[in-house]
């Protein structure tokens, strides 16, 4: 369990980093990323004035009924595509994505290539 911690310890050390130099804006506002063993959300946030954009998780109704289970690849694919077309309708065409201190592999990469299907620039 010490290792976990250490682990997630480590993670928002290099989210802090990443987001000295990311931020969003209402032009160009900010893909989040948070993944837990189960589950995968996705934000896009304007940081100037402090407010969530457009929002998915593998948790979305919509989603829980084609999945059969929420914490893999398909799933995150599915959360990408959900949140560029939920931001596509907003008038929202690019942002600057945010990692959240995860490798860019796997379902991180994954729920990005879904954002990118969906019409998504970053």
């Amino acid at each position: 369990m010490i290792k976990k911690i250490e682990k997630n310890k480590i993670r928002l050390r290099k989210h802090a980093r990443v987001r000295r130099k990311i931020s969003g804006t209402a032009e160009i506002p900010r893909l989040n990323v948070f993944r837990s063993a189960r589950h995968i959300y996705a934000q896009i946030i304007d940081d100037v004035s402090g407010t969530t954009l457009v929002a998915a998780s593998s948790l979305d109704g919509a989603l829980k009924e084609k999945l059969d289970y929420t914490g893999n690849k398909q799933a995150a694919k599915e959360v990408g595509k959900l949140i560029g077309t939920k931001a596509i309708d907003k008038g929202i065409k690019q942002v600057v994505f945010d990692r959240g201190g995860y490798l860019y592999h796997g379902r991180i990469k994954e729920l990005a290539d879904g954002a990118r299907e969906a019409g998504l620039e970053f």
